[in-house]
């Protein structure tokens, strides 16, 4: 199947990743981000439970996906959890407003698979893993400041979001 040219990322997380050798290597867990610029660099799978090694793949090795994989070409970068641990994410990160006030977290982000440019954030006000959980859209001109597990935006409450149907 082509690839879109737009997609949530969690859409990229039911996807088993293989390569043009036909391998198997895993699910997708996690993306590969690089924060200051709200832009994503690839992905990262799991080939096997009982190993600890994990793959990072570049976003312009994706060449393709259906509705359960993900295709590749060429040859992924394997580390471990620990120096994926010190990756900076913006998934699951704590959302706060203007006031200072936790008022939810990342659960999900809207992008460009050519070129990694994030367009929007969508925030859950709960646990974002259970399903149904509404969603709000967080422009990135509504962020005042990032770090790694924690967004500053110009907001009070979800009600100056945009609801994510």
């Amino acid at each position: 199947m082509p690839i879109q040219a737009k997609l949530l990322f969690s859409e990229l997380l039911k996807h088993n990743v293989r390569c043009d050798k036909g391998i198997y290597h895993g699910p997708v867990t996690n993306p590969w981000m690089y924060l200051p610029a709200h832009r994503i660099f690839g992905l990262i799978s799991r080939p096997s439970n009982l190993r600890v090694l994990r793959e990072v793949w570049r976003l312009d090795q994706v060449k393709g996906f259906n509705d359960q994989e993900v295709y590749v070409k060429g040859l992924c970068s394997s580390t471990d959890d620990q120096t994926l641990d010190r990756f900076p994410t913006l998934m699951n990160a704590n959302v706060f407003n203007r006031r200072g006030q936790r008022i939810g977290q990342i659960a999900d982000f809207f992008f460009e698979i050519k070129n990694g440019n994030i367009e929007y954030y969508l925030v859950s006000r709960t646990n974002p893993l259970i399903p149904g959980t509404s969603r709000w859209r967080l422009s990135i001109s509504q962020i005042t400041d990032k770090q790694p597990g924690s967004i500053s935006c110009d907001i009070d409450t979800f009600e100056d979001l945009t609801l994510h149907k």
